[in-house]
């Protein structure tokens, strides 16, 4: 059971990563259509998409139920370590080692990806297990 509990997880978030970028890449386009520089462009979304999906995330991925303002801050690290991650990587097989760029990113996508799901699994969203479990002593 835990792991189709895992699964459904899984498939939750990739569902609401799929939707979101396309959404995001969507209005990236009509932005910087509408001669919005591409750096702001895409720094004003990427943080509405670190927002949009954290409350994704949080109520349908992982069925969170604690409070918002711990797991945001847990969330906000994650991405910013996503984001280190794909940097480190894309300087090291680009810049140093000389790989296509389209292809090392089209790789990264899905390792950070990954990486950001089992951040969010287990530590995000983690369930609080610090709370000993209630017992209940049999009647006579």
């Amino acid at each position: 059971m835990k792991g189709n509990a895992a699964l459904g997880q899984l498939v939750r978030y990739a569902v609401v990563g799929i939707a979101s970028n396309a959404l995001l890449y969507l209005a990236y386009l009509a932005l910087t259509g509408a001669g919005l520089e591409p750096k702001l462009a895409m720094s004003l979304l990427y943080a509405l998409g670190v927002i949009q999906t954290f409350y994704f995330n949080k109520t349908w991925s992982f069925r969170h139920g604690g409070t918002h303002g711990p797991a945001f801050v847990r969330y906000c690290i994650s991405y910013g370590l996503g984001y280190l991650f794909n940097l480190a990587a894309l300087y090291l097989l680009v810049d140093r080692l000389g790989h296509p760029h389209q292809i090392v990113q089209g790789i990264l996508i899905i390792c950070t990806a990954a990486l950001l799901f089992l951040l969010q699994k287990l530590w995000v969203f983690r369930t609080d297990t610090s709370t000993p479990a209630t017992t209940t002593t049999p009647s006579l």
